[in-house]
C-alpha cells in the first residue's frame, strides 16, 4: 500500500516533510530548554546552601557521573541485555522488592539513579546508587539473587567555586570499596591504599567523572577498571530525561537523578517499608519469578541501598557509614585527614538539616 505522503503533490510533500522535521527539531530544542530551566534554577537555589531539592539536582548533575553498562545478552535470564538496564526501585509501579525480579521482562526499564547530597564546611559527599532489579549468572554454580544496589561517593571540596572541586571517590563493588583520585587531587593514601586514577570526561561542556559497572553481579568501579567488554550501554545524566536503551549497545542513553530524601521518588523516606526493606539498609527480595538456575541457587534479601553498603574490611568504618558518616570514611581513607571537618551542616540520614526546604 502506498503511502499518503506519496499521493501528495510534490510541494505538498516537501512542505508536510519540512513540517515535520520543524516539528522535531522544536520537540528536541524543548526538552534542552527544560533541561536548562530546571539546572538554572538549581544554581540559583544552591547559593542558599543545599537545603533545597533543587540546589542538590543541580549539584548533583554537575559532578552526575558518565557510566559504561557492561551488558551480557546470554542465557535466558539475561532477557537478551534487559537485566543489566539501570532503572529506579518502583519501575514496577509499586514499592514492593518481591516482584522485580518477576517484572524486569515485562516493564519497561527507564534508566534513573539516586542521588543524595551531604555537607561540611568543608566538603559535600555527593552519592550516586545505580540499581537494577536483577543480580544474575548464566551459570548454574553462581548464586542470583532480587534487586541490585551498588553506587558511588563523590567527595567533592567546598573551594569557594559554585560547584566546588572534585578531589575523590569511593565506588561500591559488592562488600568491597574502592578509592581513586583525580589528576592533580590533594588527596593521597590515607589507611586505605588509593586504587587508581578518576578518569573525567567532557559533558555538556564540563569534566564528569566516568564509572562503570560490570554485566551480571553489577560492582561499580572507576573507568577503565570495569569497562565494557562487547556489548554495553553508555548512560549520561539528566534531570529531566529518562531513557531506556534501544539496544544492548546503545551508546547515548540519559538517566535521570532522583533525591534519595524525596518523600515522592526517594528511598530513605521509606526505610521502615517492610515491602521494600526486610531490615535496615537491606532490599526485601525472595526466590519467585525463575531468581536461580538450579534450586537453592538464589538468595534471599541479599541487596542493600546505601545505608546498608559495606566493606569488609576497612577497620572503623561502619555498614552505611558511606552514606551515614561520609567524612569519617573520607579521613579514614584519606589523607591529610585533617582537611576533612567531621562537623555536618546538613545530613540528612543524621537528622541534620531539613531536605525539604524551598
Amino acid at each position: 500500500m502506498r503511502s499518503p505522503l506519496r499521493r501528495l503533490p510534490p510541494v505538498l510533500r516537501f512542505a508536510a516533510v519540512t513540517m515535520a522535521l520543524t516539528w522535531l527539531s522544536a520537540c528536541g530544542e524543548g526538552v534542552l530548554d527544560e533541561e536548562a530551566e530546571v539546572f538554572a534554577q538549581g544554581r540559583q537555589a544552591l547559593l542558599n546552601g543545599v537545603g533545597s531539592s533543587a540546589a542538590r539536582a543541580a549539584l548533583t548533575k554537575r559532578w552526575a557521573p558518565i557510566h559504561y553498562q557492561d551488558v551480557d545478552v546470554t542465557g535466558s535470564h539475561s532477557l537478551s541485555g534487559k537485566s543489566d538496564f539501570l532503572t529506579r526501585v518502583d519501575f514496577d509501579g509499586d514499592w514492593s522488592g518481591t516482584n522485580n525480579w518477576d517484572n524486569t521482562g515485562s516493564r519497561a526499564l527507564t534508566a534513573h539513579a539516586y542521588q543524595s547530597v551531604v555537607e561540611t564546611s568543608t566538603h559535600w559527599y555527593l552519592l550516586y546508587t545505580f540499581f537494577h532489579p536483577r543480580d544474575w549468572s548464566d551459570s548454574i554454580f553462581d548464586t542470583e539473587h532480587e534487586n541490585d544496589g551498588e553506587g558511588v561517593l563523590l567527595i567533592v571540596k567546598r573551594d569557594g567555586s559554585e560547584y566546588g572541586a572534585l578531589v575523590g571517590a569511593v565506588t561500591v563493588a559488592h562488600k568491597d570499596f574502592f578509592s581513586y583520585v583525580p589528576s592533580g587531587s590533594p588527596l593521597a593514601s590515607g589507611s586505605e591504599s588509593i586504587d587508581g586514577t578518576l578518569s573525567m570526561a567532557s559533558f555538556e561542556g564540563q569534566p564528569h567523572p566516568i564509572t562503570a559497572q560490570e554485566a551480571k553481579g553489577h560492582g561499580l568501579k572507576a573507568w577503565p577498571y570495569f569497562d565494557i567488554n562487547g556489548d554495553g550501554v553508555k548512560y549520561y545524566p539528566s534531570l529531566t530525561l529518562a531513557e531506556q536503551p534501544s539496544s544492548a549497545t546503545d551508546s547515548d542513553v540519559r538517566y535521570k537523578l532522583l533525591d534519595i530524601y524525596s518523600p515522592t521518588d526517594g528511598l530513605w523516606t521509606r526505610r521502615d517499608l517492610t515491602t521494600l526493606f526486610s531490615s535496615d539498609g537491606t532490599f526485601r527480595g525472595d526466590t519467585g519469578g525463575g531468581c536461580g538456575l538450579t534450586a537453592g541457587n538464589c538468595g534471599t534479601n541479599s541487596a542493600n541501598a546505601p545505608w546498608g553498603w559495606d566493606d569488609q574490611n576497612d577497620g572503623p568504618i561502619l555498614r552505611g557509614e558511606i552514606a551515614k558518616d561520609p567524612a569519617k570514611l573520607a579521613a579514614y581513607y584519606f589523607s591529610p585527614s585533617s582537611q576533612f571537618s567531621t562537623t555536618y551542616t546538613f545530613n540528612p540520614f543524621q537528622n541534620i538539616g531539613n531536605p525539604d526546604q524551598p
